[in-house]
């Protein structure tokens, strides 16, 4: 596995967003010299870099393999028929996630940990469980416990996801959740303003965490928060584990409840800084690849859900759909296509990414309280989720309310749950990566195949294949390895 800067594909939108361009430019041309390097070069790298994996081609191939958009032509239309190879991500496994996001955390922390800097340490181990909990949720196994090493182990093992998530000691895996737990109790080892959360003593971030701008309290949050994500995606293979974590979380009571806390990644408006999604879907010459699905479009309308035109264009007289799987003649004009709104990618280009969030976290606990009995009542919490996604959509509170009481919690546990996870199907549009790794593990909201299916017998992906230049590179990968049809180990629905 490469394990240098051969090529940065995030620095373009970092760049455009913070000033001081020259010193990004120098992590490229220098990158096996540290001291040319300094924590607060590298975290807006980090943070940004995470986002964009999130919402470049893992969030088309998502957003089409969950059905919210359809795949109209190019990649995602192979997508939508469920044929997928490994060298459609070969940029994101390497540009994106461990050339740059995981490579440079490691950095981080290496740096902050020699130089007093363990707010820079607890942010960069944050990031780094975030985008390696990426990697394992759509490829399973990978590099993990020997990655990062370059030289040192250009051949690194693959380590089973089960221990990633679980740690492995007798093999010196450390889990996730540890990783986490590492990262917020360097953040608590800070001595930081108790108004402000700033870094009073150390190396102190400031504007360089385009995130929370150096506030610690608010990344302590967002850590606590990402522990819950960790928990609620192993649940069904794992309960008791999960069960301890969520329990864990909640008793300490520091975790993301507030849409002001967000983990939000928000971009330029400029051309070169703005949303992968915006470039790919206002700006490319691939533009026209990707469409409202039209079973979503149902699905909201049938919801008399208000957050529709908030969600999706309509710039005719009606949304301008198309069924998954379709192959036929293309509406016209292209112009009249629905397609993301101002509120997914912004009205220049500026996002945000939505990373974690406060409506994540209610949906989370709403289904915690439902399936594993840990402390909260789902309909109130399944409340919270809703209301915090539409009042971030601008929608007004009485019909809110409305909307609540029209779709409140009713029927079977299993009834329930479907409600649940529709509603937070819903809220996270735009982030397909995290609606495919709930629609994996619960296969919910239930989706019909789509028309014309292909891949492998006709089956929906539940992975993604191992790029050919790991396959050829590191003969720890199995060539072939599982096919898009094999399940993930935290799978089991």
């Amino acid at each position: 596995m490469i394990r240098h800067f051969k090529k940065i594909y995030i620095l373009a939108p970092t760049l455009a967003i913070l000033s001081g361009c020259q010193q990004f430019l120098d992590v490229n041309v220098t990158p096996n010299n540290p001291t040319s390097v300094t924590a607060a070069v590298l975290l807006p790298t980090v943070e940004v870099g995470a986002a964009f994996a999130n919402a470049n081609e893992l969030n088309r191939f998502a957003s089409v393999a969950v059905q919210q958009l359809t795949g109209a032509g190019g990649t995602p239309a192979g997508t939508d028929i469920y044929t997928t190879t490994g060298s459609d991500f070969n940029n994101q496994w390497q540009g994106e996630l461990y050339n740059s996001t995981l490579i440079n955390a490691n950095e981080i922390i290496r740096i902050g940990d020699a130089n007093n800097g363990k707010a820079y340490s607890g942010i960069a181990k944050i990031v780094k469980a975030y985008g390696f909990s990426l990697a394992t949720d759509l490829w399973g196994d990978i590099p993990y416990s020997q990655a990062l090493q370059g030289t040192a182990n250009p051949q690194p093992r693959l380590d089973k996801q089960e221990d990633i998530y679980k740690g492995n000691a007798s093999l010196n895996i450390q889990s996730l959740f540890d990783l986490v737990r590492d990262g917020l109790k360097d953040l608590d080892a800070v001595t930081i303003s108790p108004t402000t959360g700033l870094v009073t003593a150390g190396l102190a971030p400031g504007n360089d965490d385009v995130a929370y701008r150096g506030n610690i309290n608010k990344w302590k949050l967002a850590g606590n928060t990402l522990l819950l994500k960790l928990a609620n995606t192993i649940s069904r293979k794992e309960p008791e584990l999960a069960r301890t974590v969520i329990n864990e979380v909640l008793t300490r009571n520091v975790y993301i409840k507030s849409n002001a806390d967000d983990w939000n990644m928000a971009f330029g408006g400029s051309v070169g800084s703005q949303d992968p999604r915006y470039t790919y879907t206002v700006l490319s010459l691939f533009r026209d690849d990707l469409i409202l699905s039209t079973r979503y479009l149902t699905l909201l309308r049938g919801l008399s859900d208000p957050r529709l035109p908030v969600f999706f264009t309509r710039p005719g007289a009606d949304y301008v759909s198309l069924d998954n799987g379709f192959r036929g003649t293309l509406p016209t004009p292209n112009t009249n296509w629905s397609r993301y709104n101002n509120y997914v990618i912004g009205q220049n280009g500026e996002g945000p990414v939505r990373v974690l969030t406060n409506f994540q976290r209610a949906f989370i606990l709403a289904e915690s309280a439902l399936i594993l009995g840990t402390p909260g009542d789902p309909q109130t919490l399944y409340a919270e989720g809703i209301r915090a996604s539409m009042t971030l959509a601008g929608i007004p509170t009485a019909q809110i309310d409305t909307y609540i009481t029209a779709n409140a919690l009713k029927g079977t546990q299993q009834e329930r749950l479907a409600q649940i996870m529709t509603q937070k199907y819903i809220a996270f549009t735009g982030n397909g990566v995290e609606i495919w790794n709930d629609n994996r593990r619960t296969n919910l909201p239930a989706l019909q195949r789509s028309q014309n299916a292909a891949g492998i017998d006709g089956s929906p992906q539940v992975r993604l294949v191992y790029t050919a230049t790991e396959t050829t590179r590191n003969p720890n990968f199995p060539n072939p390895g599982p096919q898009t049809n094999v399940k993930l180990w935290w799978d089991i629905d």
